[in-house]
């Protein structure tokens, strides 16, 4: 097996204390001050432009330098931009993922020259100037992670869509075992289903199998899917409160500003419109599928793949995706 340079020596940048300060504006141009001009022709883009919207999660070219294209000063600077964007649990959850592909390496037997797995091969992208007082965003992508940011006035107004995923869901060799990159995803949501009377059961489980994959996929704008499911005020008092602690595991992988306003906009909207919706077998290693739903949120979560152990999880901002309604005005008042 070939040696392999990763940014493990930099993950421990997630020790540092997480400043709750949402305009991302001053580490994007730090960033972008540590690149050569060429580097910077492949990071910065407009705005406008359609990249912005190339939502993907598999492995496949993407435009963006990435952590192989990087010196140590580049690599740290662009870690730092990251960790600023995401929650302390999010920016775990992206830097354990990103070890997994060390494990994939192993458990494919991927060839010496291969690139196909790559704990390196993640991508940065710049979107418009960063700025303090005018629209701007980034991206930060590669296998099983998409997290996409907009930024206006200094303060980030979108964070979806976006990805995680988790392949092994559970490692099973020697290198990293017992690893669970997604683990309170898993057994939140099963605990919360298998909690359920009955009764229950038969209005939140609505298919015995569970689908293919999240049914959104990758699509610029979320599917409206009908709402099914148990609704939030069906549950009793202890399945509401595990029901809150697995919202909280995707709606607090952001800045923590913004994830406060995200769940003030998710309440706003109703909990009581809030619903569970199940597919699939009630434990872990059988495919199993869930969703929350509401009037502007859409999780999803799938285990299917690889015996079930291969996660997806996903959030769209039904409303704002992109933060295309918010830069519609945007681009309205500067005209």
């Amino acid at each position: 097996m070939r040696p392999i340079k990763t940014i493990s020596c930099l993950v421990l940048l997630a020790s540092i204390n997480f400043s709750i300060a949402q305009d991302l504006s001053q580490k994007a141009k730090d960033f972008l001050a540590t690149l050569s001009p060429e580097l910077k022709l492949q990071a910065v883009f407009p705005l406008k432009h359609e990249e912005r919207f190339n939502f993907n999660f598999v492995p496949l070219e993407r435009k963006g330098p990435t952590f192989r294209d990087f010196n140590a000063t580049q690599k740290t600077a662009a870690l730092e931009l990251l960790k600023a964007s995401l929650s302390a649990q999010g920016f775990k959850k992206a830097t354990d993922i990103i070890e997994l592909e060390k494990a994939l390496i192993i458990i494919e037997k991927q060839a010496p020259d291969s690139h196909y797995r790559d704990p390196l091969n993640y991508h940065f992208c710049i979107f418009g100037i960063p700025s303090a007082d005018k629209a701007w965003g980034w991206k930060f992508e590669g296998h099983h992670i998409s997290v996409n940011f907009v930024s206006n006035e200094g303060r980030i107004v979108s964070s979806t869509p976006s990805f995680f995923g988790s392949n092994p869901g559970i490692v099973n060799i020697e290198e990293q075992k017992g690893k669970q990159a997604l683990k309170l995803e898993s057994e939140l949501a099963l605990l919360l289903v298998n909690a359920l009377s009955e009764e229950q059961l038969k209005t939140a489980r609505v298919s015995e199998e569970a689908p293919k994959e999240i049914i959104t996929g990758n699509s610029r704008k979320a599917s409206n899917i009908e709402p099914s499911g148990i609704s939030f005020n069906a549950l009793d008092d202890d399945q509401k409160k595990t029901f809150l602690q697995l919202l909280d595991v995707f709606v607090k992988n952001y800045e923590l500003g913004f994830s406060k306003t995200l769940l003030e906009k998710i309440k706003k909207a109703g909990m009581d419109n809030l619903s569970f919706a199940w597919a699939g077998g009630l434990r872990y290693g059988v495919p199993h599928y869930y969703r929350i739903q509401g009037p502007m949120l859409l999780i999803e979560y799938d285990n299917i793949q690889n015996n079930a152990n291969h996660v997806h999880t996903s959030v769209r901002d039904l409303t704002n995706d992109f933060a295309e309604d918010i830069l519609r005005e945007h681009y309205l008042s500067e005209h």
